[in-house]
This record gives C-alpha cells, sequence and structure tokens, in this order.
C-alpha cells in the first residue's frame, strides 16, 4: 500500500498564531530595554525556530543580548498559555480538511518552529492531536528550511519524498520541501505572498482549505 503523508506548517498554516507571537515579541524586547519591533518583520519571521527569528530581527547583536530576548520571549509565551489568554484560533475550513484528507486515507504530521509543548498544547485546545501521526518541532531539530524534520516525517510515517508534500505559508516551508525532495503546496492565507511562496519551489498556492484538498485529490 502506498503511504501518502501530508506535513503542514502550523503557525500561518493551520492557525492564526500572529498575534501571539507578536504579543511575546513585544514583552520579550520590552524587558530587555528593547525598542518594540516592527510586527510585519515579526510576522515575516513566523516559522523559523525562535533563536533564528531572534536573529533575523536583531541582526548586529551579540549572543548575550538575544539569549536574553529568547529567555523573555519563552516566559511570555509560557505565561500567556497557562494563564488562558493565549489565543490561536484555526483557519477558517482548516478542521473539516485535515479530518476529509484523514479520512481519505492520508497520514498527516506537523512540521513547526514551536515547542513541543506548544505544539501539543494547540492542538489538544482545538481536539486535533489524534489525526496526526508525526509531530517535528523545534525543540528536535534545527530550523527550517533544514530538511530534518521532514526527514524525520518521513521516517516516522514510512513514507516516501515522492509521496509526501508540505504544506506551508511560508518560503521557509516551501525551501525545506525543496530540500527534501518533496512536493510543495503554498497557502495565500499565511505570512508570504504567493509570488514569494512560488519563487521558494511551490508547485501551487491553496486559496483555502476547499481548494487544498482539490490540490491533493
Amino acid at each position: 500500500m502506498t503511504i501518502r503523508l501530508a506535513v503542514f506548517d502550523c503557525d500561518g498554516t493551520l492557525v492564526d498564531g500572529q498575534a501571539a507571537v507578536c504579543n511575546a515579541m513585544d514583552v520579550a524586547f520590552a524587558e530587555v530595554g528593547l525598542a518594540l519591533p516592527d510586527r510585519h518583520f515579526v510576522r515575516r519571521a513566523v516559522g523559523l525556530s525562535l533563536p533564528q527569528a531572534i536573529g533575523l530581527l536583531l541582526p548586529d547583536a551579540d549572543d548575550a543580548l538575544r539569549a536574553a530576548v529568547d529567555a523573555a520571549y519563552r516566559s511570555a509565551f509560557r505565561q500567556s498559555r497557562e494563564s488562558g489568554a493565549l489565543i490561536e484560533p484555526l483557519y477558517d475550513g482548516i478542521a473539516g480538511m485535515l479530518s476529509a484528507l484523514h479520512a481519505n486515507g492520508w497520514m498527516l504530521g506537523v512540521a513547526t518552529g514551536k515547542s513541543d509543548r506548544g505544539l501539543g498544547h494547540c492542538l489538544a485546545t482545538h481536539g486535533l492531536t489524534q489525526l496526526f501521526t508525526t509531530l517535528q518541532t523545534a525543540d528536535r531539530h534545527p530550523s527550517k528550511p533544514h530538511p530534518a524534520m521532514l526527514e524525520a516525517a518521513m521516517d516516522e510515517a514510512l513514507a516516501l519524498p515522492a509521496n509526501t508534500v508540505m504544506i506551508g505559508d511560508t518560503q521557509y516551508d516551501m525551501a525545506m520541501a525543496r530540500v527534501a525532495g518533496v512536493r510543495a503546496i503554498g497557502v495565500d492565507w499565511g505570512y508570504h505572498a504567493p509570488d514569494e511562496l512560488l519563487a521558494a519551489g511551490a508547485q501551487a498556492v491553496a486559496r483555502d482549505p476547499a481548494h487544498l484538498l482539490e490540490l491533493l485529490s
């Protein structure tokens, strides 16, 4: 039997996590005495692992300052999650699309810059945990676009690159797919523009979850 594996990014693809990310980054920058970052650039960094995102936002900072921002961000995000203030809404149509893929025999995975705890909380909040076979996070892998997350997902699912697709909203997702030798599909409801996704290697860009189902049929 051919194993078909669909691996999803999380923030910007399954859920709209930009507000949570931007708020935590604001708190982190303020805590170390920096001016608040431009939210446009914070959103552009979503999808990278946290150290790489901070490096993109603070290219001239030394290691000590970056580490301080990293620690403050993690603390702010954890407090938001534990207090119940964290809001990461599913995009419209995502739950139905995932259920349809699962019912049609697709194995599902996630490859994300989130932590294990953050991803677990997000999926459990939306009642989606049971749909996924493989979950790959920044806790155990290099940042995108390194292919390690996709390679581990395929190993766990026993899927071949020819039967695997990476679905995401950023050029980092598309570049990771290209390096891993799997099909890449972008989504246009996230944080990078469709033309960027196509330039980075997307074979197509889905207009909405229903269109994504068509592309995967």
